[in-house]
C-alpha cells in the first residue's frame, strides 16, 4: 500500500485539529501553518473529509474547520478511506473490484492480498486521532 500526499496531508490535517479539540473553528490558513503544508492543497483535500462526515465547517471572520466527533471516535482508517476510498494492497482483494481480474477465482496468491489487507485495516482501525 502506497500512501499518497493527499492522504499524509489530510491526516496531519487532522491530528492538527484533534489536538485543537474543542476550540471551536479552526482556520485552515492556521492548520495549513502548523503543519507546515500547501493551503492550496489543504483546500482540496478537505472537501472529501467534510462530505464523510469527519469535519464541520463554519463561515465567517471565526469560521474554520472543525473535527466532526471527538478525536477518539474518528480512527485512521477511517480518515484514509474518505481521502482515497478503498484501502487495497492489489485490486482483486475489493469485492467491488473483484471482476478486474479475471485470476481472482483461482489465484493462489490473493489470500496473502486479503491477509495484508485485512491486517492493514486492523491496524488503523485500531488507532484513533486521540492516540497520534
Amino acid at each position: 500500500m502506497k500512501v499518497t500526499a493527499k492522504e499524509q496531508y489530510g491526516l496531519r490535517a487532522m491530528v492538527e485539529l484533534a489536538g485543537r479539540y474543542g476550540d471551536g473553528p479552526v482556520p485552515l490558513s492556521a492548520v495549513a501553518k502548523a503543519q507546515g503544508v500547501s493551503l492550496d492543497y489543504l483546500e482540496q483535500v478537505v472537501p472529501s473529509l467534510r462530505d464523510a462526515g469527519l469535519l464541520h465547517s463554519t463561515r465567517g471572520a471565526k469560521g474554520g474547520y472543525q473535527l466532526a466527533r471527538a478525536p477518539d471516535e474518528i480512527t485512521v482508517g477511517q480518515v484514509l478511506q474518505a481521502l482515497d476510498g478503498d484501502i487495497l494492497p492489489v485490486r482483486c482483494v475489493s469485492q467491488e473490484r473483484e471482476q478486474a481480474c479475471t485470476r481472482s477465482p483461482t489465484c493462489g496468491a490473493r489470500t496473502v492480498w486479503q491477509t495484508v489487507h485485512a491486517r492493514v485495516l486492523e491496524a488503523l482501525d485500531g488507532m484513533t486521532l486521540a492516540d497520534l
